[in-house]
């Protein structure tokens, strides 16, 4: 829309997104292409996974560690 010529408040108004957002966004994805922005937020979300499975498996650890010292 904005290479269309149409000005920015125009363009935020048609798409119902706030300025601060826009900027926000701006900020945060600048010189990417859709595909780019689509393929980071997929590893973002990889990620997150990745880092639960982890807390979870240091969680069993801690918990077979405890119940191993213990003297029954």
């Amino acid at each position: 829309m904005l290479n269309a010529g149409k000005d920015l408040p125009t363009v935020l108004q048609a798409l119902k997104v706030n300025e601060a957002t826009y900027h926000r966004w701006q900020n945060q994805y600048g010189g990417m292409k859709a595909s780019d922005a689509k393929r980071l937020k997929e590893l973002e979300d990889e990620n997150r996974k990745l880092k639960e499975t982890v807390a979870e498996k240091e969680l069993d650890i801690k918990m077979l560690t405890h119940l191993a010292e213990a003297n029954w």
